[in-house]
């Protein structure tokens, strides 16, 4: 169990590390609190959807934020919808 565990942390610091060093300031400050607000009690399935976000470029993901451009439908998930919330609270 211990063993299992440890994976599961250490795969809750990369993507928490990758969250936070996007390469723009803006989705640095919005994802990367996002992550540190959430990760902690996200469920195996919810780290593969923020996974999957963490892998959408940075214009796309913005755009999703801003309300500029509707969500592909292979993101929409729960955890999509908690960071659009998420970036609704910091305004």
């Amino acid at each position: 169990m211990a063993k299992s565990s440890n994976k599961l942390d250490l795969r809750r610091k990369l993507l928490l590390w990758r969250a936070n060093h996007r390469g723009t300031r803006e989705m640095d400050v919005l994802l990367g609190g996002f992550a540190r607000d959430n990760i902690d009690s996200m469920q195996p399935s919810e780290l593969d959807e923020l996974e999957r976000l963490i892998d959408v470029s940075d214009p796309e993901l913005m755009s999703w934020i801003r309300g500029e451009a509707a969500v592909r439908e292979e993101y929409r998930s729960p955890v999509t919808e908690r960071l659009l919330a998420y970036r609704v609270r910091l305004v």
